[in-house]
């Protein structure tokens, strides 16, 4: 079929072929392993510390909460190995054409988000290593507006021009460098374990450091309470990924293998990084009379050549981790929305241009904003996104694709116009009843009067989003005909191709 005129096609967005499946279960288990050893990961557990739980409570909210994940990471990455489209490309078997570019937009803004708060970090990693080396602090005086120092400026931009130059190499020097640095992180993160059991005087005093849950705590007896919206917020930490992981499983040899990589690769080392995260935070409340989070900023207070090689690490899997589970995705997102225009390569370059402005040290002023405002708040957009497609796929379509259709504007996916209303529908209604309590969370004046039921929908927010998104567009599929639509047979080259 002659592409060449087709605008909802191009190189980037074609369906791979045989010759470009070549990732194994060890490469996306790599590939996890450099996403989850990075210091947004590290700062989930830590932050739970900070806001009261003991070490044991903050690894069991970090673990639930990924196990969760994991179902729909499979689930949507299945389409992906089996049909090798992207999520921007798969979104239109469920929003339409045209209305796909919608779910491929918010996914994008979010991972934008992400991408300027992780080049916020390595700007800080440098930053640091830069005051280490001269031994004295270098954030220089405060530039107005921004509020951050000139010197946090500047790091943050030479950083981010670093970054540009992976933009260039494309996915497969991302799985290269996620799959050297892996083991390397792995070695820093348990130097750091050691040096804080040593400073603390062993595992025993920082196992026994009270929980605010405890009787007689700060927060006692409102632990089951704050627990539910913290695993929350450690589920939506990887929504984004949890969209667009067909922009990875594409590229599998077979299904196994991305099912076996994600299993081995995602909750079993993101518990093990809480745990890591866990001991050292609570080392540092004995250490230094309060709880550290941030890693980068512990690190200025440790000092020593030590320090030096760790902060090296710190911001080289910054850039493996930045591209590859906040660039990938909303390059492609942005390539969907006007595929003739836009490639693979000028989508990261609008995703590292809206990470700046975004300003992500906002985001990361306090532990409250950045897992009860940030995670939860873009898991109430995502959510819904998840829901939509897990049931069109599977409960409507029973897996099968119609591949030459995903790129046909007056194919079996043009609905109306381009636009599957039952999904719009869906989304909106799935998104709807978490706004009140995201407002509310975000502390804007208008939202003072916001309380119950908003704010405890919005403590479940992803749940409440996939949930509801999922049921009303199976409801409306089946009134309108599109549920009978999707089950009909696909064509036996698309069945080929997909296999």
């Amino acid at each position: 079929m002659d592409q060449s005129s087709n605008t909802l096609w191009n190189a980037d967005l074609a369906p791979t072929t045989a010759a470009q499946r070549t990732w194994r279960w060890w490469h996306f288990a790599a590939l996890w392993l450099g996403m989850v050893i990075a210091v947004p990961a590290y700062m989930l557990a830590a932050g739970l510390i900070e806001q009261g739980m003991s070490a044991t409570q903050a690894v069991w909210a970090v673990l639930l909460g990924n196990l969760i994940v994991l179902v729909p990471m499979l689930l949507i990455g299945h389409a992906g190995a089996k049909w090798g489209v992207p999520y921007a490309v798969l979104a239109r078997a469920s929003f339409g054409w045209r209305g796909a570019r919608a779910p491929a937009l918010a996914r994008a803004i979010v991972a934008c988000g992400w991408y300027g708060i992780q080049t916020w970090i390595g700007g800080g990693a440098l930053l640091t290593l830069l005051g280490v080396m001269v031994g004295k602090s270098l954030v220089g005086p405060l530039v107005p507006v921004l509020g951050i120092g000139v010197g946090q400026l500047l790091s943050f931009a030479a950083f981010w021009l670093i970054q540009l130059l992976f933009v260039t190499k494309g996915l497969e020097t991302v799985r290269k460098l996620e799959t050297w640095t892996a083991p390397v992180k792995v070695i820093v993160c348990g130097l750091l374990v050691w040096w804080a059991l040593s400073k603390a005087g062993g595992l025993g005093p920082i196992l026994h450091e009270p929980s605010a849950y405890d009787a007689g705590g700060a927060k006692a007896g409102r632990f089951w309470k704050d627990f539910g919206p913290a695993v929350t917020a450690m589920t939506g930490y990887w929504a984004t990924l949890a969209l667009n992981i067909p922009d990875f499983t594409r590229f599998a040899r077979t299904q196994r293998d991305q099912i076996v990589g994600q299993v081995v690769g995602l909750p079993g080392p993101m518990a093990l990084l809480a745990t890591m995260s866990v001991i050292v935070t609570s080392a540092t409340v004995l250490i230094y009379g309060k709880p550290i989070w941030d890693p980068v900023a512990l690190s200025g207070n440790i000092g020593g050549i030590a320090v030096l090689v760790g902060l090296l690490v710190i911001s080289l899997d910054t850039v493996s981790c930045n591209i590859a589970a906040n660039l990938v995705g909303p390059a492609y997102d942005f390539s969907a929305l006007w595929p003739s225009r836009i490639s693979y390569r000028t989508g990261g370059y609008i995703t590292a241009a809206i990470g700046v402005l975004i300003m992500p040290w906002k985001l990361l002023e306090s532990t409250q904003g950045y897992i009860f405002v940030w995670l939860t708040g873009y898991g109430a957009l995502l959510g819904p996104v998840a829901g939509i497609l897990i049931a069109d796929y599977w409960l409507l379509r029973r897996a099968r694709l119609d591949v030459e259709a995903l790129y046909d504007r007056t194919g079996r996916y043009t609905y109306f116009r381009g636009w599957n209303l039952a999904a719009v529908a869906a989304f909106v209604i799935g998104v709807a009843p978490n706004l009140p309590g995201f407002l509310k969370a975000a502390g804007l004046p208008a939202a003072v009067g916001i309380g119950a039921p908003w704010t405890g929908l919005y403590d479940y927010a992803w749940f409440v989003g996939a949930g509801i998104a999922a049921g009303v567009y199976v409801a409306g599929m089946r009134a309108g005909g599109g549920a009978k639509a999707s089950a009909a047979l696909i064509s036996p080259l698309s069945e080929r191709e997909g296999s």
